[in-house]
């Protein structure tokens, strides 16, 4: 096929450009568009040789529109009431108006995406331009990646264009060759104050530990057994003469949110989403790793009920609870190794823009997905 020119749009640290480019679909990034001044800096040291536009979408120069572009938006939903979808919809009106369509359109978003009237209005103006399209909700475990990020996608081609699936009005869970039921992972951490130790026993006699029910327990530990997806070791950079002491969680932090934390372990297949406030914030942000896998989880948890904060540290530190690093999060999204971040970007910077990034290999299938 003829090389595509591409606009990425809200480029981010380039996650599409590196799916892109892992597709294998002859292509060529004509020009990146992001105002994150940070995510700018990575983009740029990575890719040197790319026009970056350091503006918004609404400045930036409209000619450049090639063949593909895709919306990231950060936060937990957004809709047309949000100041933050104004260049969205700047970009949906724009697009009736040119002379020539682009060829393939691919979109990202978080989940919720879907119930908002901005989703409605991508759908509507995609119809009136008569372009085929396909919705579809994937997370990185539908292709045996041990990391939850479930994201709504939508690819669309013009006409006279066609998919070589048969598409659905109807949103996809996984992808259209997927036999996978969890590729949505309909698995959810119980979010709820922590008001002391909680320890019972399941009906399978495991010890269910923190704020779990016993249908969680019973999940991970599906999850964990689920051999077409990887383990976590894969992806660690442990053993690899990294120092580790300073991703360590903090005695605070083991004594106030050790109730909250999801752990796993090296040989788990399973990890929650990482989010942009990791390492920065506790409940809902991602997996710790439990380094020390000599000690059992359930024991140290099941023994804490009673002790003073100086035994509960001492029993909790056994376990050699760390952050993941912000590489190894790059390498469960998907990110080659060659990428990487200047000097002048902190950990915390790092953790924000890769919570802010998407899965590089589930947009690799899908971008070969949509031009195949």
């Amino acid at each position: 096929m003829e090389k595509l020119r591409v606009l990425e749009l809200y480029s981010g640290i380039g996650g599409m450009h590196y799916a892109l480019k892992a597709s294998l679909v002859p292509a060529e990034v004509v020009a990146a568009v992001d105002v994150n001044t940070t995510a700018n800096e990575i983009y740029k040291h990575n890719f040197p040789n790319t026009l970056l536009l350091p503006k918004t979408i609404e400045v930036s120069t409209c000619s450049k529109l090639g063949s593909c572009f895709r919306d990231y938006q950060i936060g937990l939903q957004c809709d047309i009431s949000d100041p933050r979808t104004k260049s969205f919809l700047y970009v949906l009106d724009l697009l009736p108006r040119f002379n020539k369509l682009p060829r393939f359109i691919l979109l990202e978003n978080v989940k919720g995406f879907e119930t908002s009237s901005a989703r409605d209005a991508l759908i509507k103006t995609l119809k009136e331009c008569n372009y085929s399209l396909q919705e579809l909700m994937i997370s990185p475990t539908c292709i045996g990646i041990p990391n939850s990020r479930l994201r709504y996608f939508l690819i669309a081609t013009a006409f006279p264009g066609s998919f070589s699936f048969q598409t659905t009005p109807e949103i996809l869970n996984g992808f259209p060759d997927s036999s996978s039921s969890d590729c949505t992972d309909s698995f959810s951490v119980p979010v709820s104050q922590c008001g002391g130790i909680r320890s019972e026993t399941s009906d399978n006699g495991y010890v269910i530990y923190k704020l779990e029910t016993a249908q969680d327990l019973e999940r991970k530990r599906s999850q964990d057994s689920e051999e077409t997806v990887q383990m976590l070791q894969a992806f660690l950079e442990e053993g690899q003469g990294m120092d580790m002491e300073h991703y360590r969680l903090p005695p605070k932090t083991l004594l106030r949110y050790a109730l909250l934390l999801d752990i796993v372990q090296p040989n788990s297949r399973r990890s929650v989403c990482f989010t942009k406030g990791y390492g920065h914030y506790v409940e809902g942000t991602g997996s710790v790793l439990q380094s020390c896998t000599d000690v059992e989880l359930e024991t140290v948890f099941k023994c804490l009920e009673g002790l003073s904060d100086e035994e509960k540290l001492k029993q909790l530190s056994q376990l050699k609870l760390r952050y993941f690093t912000p590489r190894e999060i790059a390498n469960l999204m998907g990110f080659p190794s060659h990428f990487t971040f200047p000097e002048d970007i902190s950990i915390k910077q790092q953790y924000r823009v890769l919570g802010n990034s998407l899965n590089v290999h589930v947009v690799s299938k899908l971008i070969s997905l949509m031009v195949t």
